[in-house]
């Protein structure tokens, strides 16, 4: 569960923490009174959980808060009685593994994720390592906004304690799993160039590539100081960096990660990009022809191909809203052998049921060495589908859900999902409709075998949105 705080709003609820920028006055971004406030209410919420255990996991990524915030939130949960253990410069996954490893009763990641250097973030997970769910996210926003807790008397203070031994913990677990073969991956001498955005990437990386018997490795931007060299999220327009490295030759593949290593984007040989959304399609094709086929999950937002490799392997898809938690939800109703989110989150539940890009850097060079592909040429591979992302902005007395209501109306013929807003099926074609909930925004994002299908589909469906908002003035 996330719980947003930014300069145009005051709090806004989502499904992965608490999340705002650095600095500034009261009531404009996350200040420290902020993260006090919600790190009690999350202390508060695990005290009434079912369960013995008082000790707490904290981690970091690099970014330039991220010490201060970890030192509030240390100190809040100590004067709530609870023990804390504090992995420190760490990853999202590797906090994740650590909950249940240490028994514990819950955990919190600090990071904004891909969002800028200003911004900081509570990530919030239950006892077995997964993001809390939305009713309990819900019960922690109101013992926050009330300020609902007791800190407890000076003789039952927390004890702290720090523990940097759980990221190899996390690589030797990876290195375990059936699926990973070291030999096979030392055997193709990979030359990988690895761009970290200056943060826990930057060591967790690299020593995962060692791990499994990559010794040509080029970091650029991998020292952790937090200072972002540019933005953070993987998206092409931001890894100009890295391509024009691997544009020279000599190195098989690029790996980029965001600040906490939970999102995973490959460039190809030739300093083109793999694309995000195909991150997960491979890793799972190679993990659905291992095991002979298999069920697989990503959201609604996400590329039509992992459905076509997964048919095509004789397993089952489902599609789930959008939201680590409501992937992991239907994963685990559907007995995924594999799943995640288009933005280059891979879940593997054989490991843990949490974006990891480490274990996903594993199976992926594992398909790459068996295949004795080029990273290109395995791309080709894959069936090629291209996603219009767009938005429309609305008046604030425009009826969000009205709207999307008529949408389902007028495409009524069609297949239509509306777990998560709508989403409309045409053939191989689809558009998936999404209210913002922070602004007065439908996102449209559609999908069809080309770039300019996928542009005139969304362009249809915002004449569409604009002709029933004509209809209603």
């Amino acid at each position: 569960m996330v719980f947003q705080k930014n300069y145009s709003v005051t709090l806004i609820k989502s499904i992965s923490g608490i999340r705002g920028t650095i600095g500034g006055p009261v009531g404009q971004g996350l200040t420290p009174l902020d993260v006090v406030k919600y790190a009690a209410a999350y202390g508060t919420w695990v005290k009434t959980q079912a369960t013995d255990s008082k000790l707490i996991i904290i981690g970091r990524d690099a970014r330039i808060s991220g010490d201060m915030v970890s030192r509030l939130v240390a100190a809040t949960l100590q004067g709530l009685g609870l023990d804390v253990c504090d992995l420190g410069l760490s990853t999202t996954p590797t906090v994740e593994m650590a909950v249940p490893a240490k028994n514990a009763a819950g955990g919190i990641i600090l990071t904004a994720s891909h969002n800028p250097k200003q911004w900081n973030a509570l990530k919030l997970l239950n006892a077995t390592g997964e993001f809390i769910s939305e009713a309990d996210g819900q019960r922690v926003l109101a013992s926050a906004e009330n300020e609902d807790f007791d800190f407890a008397p000076v003789t039952k203070l927390g004890q702290y304690t720090t523990d940097n031994t759980f990221l190899q913990k996390h690589i030797e677990a990876i290195l375990a799993l059936p699926l990973v073969d070291v030999e096979a991956i030392r055997a193709r001498n990979f030359r990988v160039v690895v761009d970290a955005v200056n943060s826990s990437g930057g060591f967790a990386v690299p020593q995962m590539l060692e791990a499994l018997g990559v010794t040509t490795i080029e970091k650029l931007h991998c020292e952790p100081t937090g200072d972002f060299a540019h933005n953070p999220e993987p998206l092409p327009e931001h890894l100009r960096d890295i391509a024009k490295v691997l544009e020279k030759g000599g190195f098989d593949l690029g790996i980029v990660v965001d600040p906490d290593v939970d999102r995973l984007a490959l460039v190809s040989e030739n300093g083109e990009m793999f694309g995000e959304e195909y991150t997960l399609v491979a890793v799972a094709d190679y993990v659905l022809k291992a095991l002979g086929g298999g069920n697989t999950v990503s959201n609604l937002s996400s590329t039509r191909a992992l459905r076509d490799v997964t048919e095509k392997a004789g397993g089952s898809y489902a599609a789930a809203a959008v939201g680590e938690v409501n992937v992991v939800t239907k994963m685990k109703e559907t007995n995924a052998v594999i799943g995640g989110e288009g933005n280059g989150g891979i879940i593997y539940p054989e490991l843990h049921y949490g974006r990891d890009a480490l274990v996903g850097i594993a199976l992926f060079l594992t398909h790459l060495a068996k295949s004795g592909l080029t990273v290109s040429r395995l791309r080709n591979s894959y069936p090629g589908y291209f996603i219009s992302k767009n938005k429309i902005e609305l008046t604030p007395d425009i009826n969000t859900d009205d709207v999307l209501t008529r949408m389902e109306q007028r495409y009524a013929k069609q297949p239509v999902n509306t777990i998560d807003g709508v989403k409309i099926e045409f053939d191989k074609e689809w558009v998936h409709l999404r209210k913002s909930n922070t602004e007065p925004i439908i996102r449209i994002y559609a999908e069809s075998d080309s770039n300019a299908t996928a542009d005139y589909l969304a362009q249809k469906i915002i004449g569409d949105i604009k002709e029933i908002i004509a209809q209603k003035a």
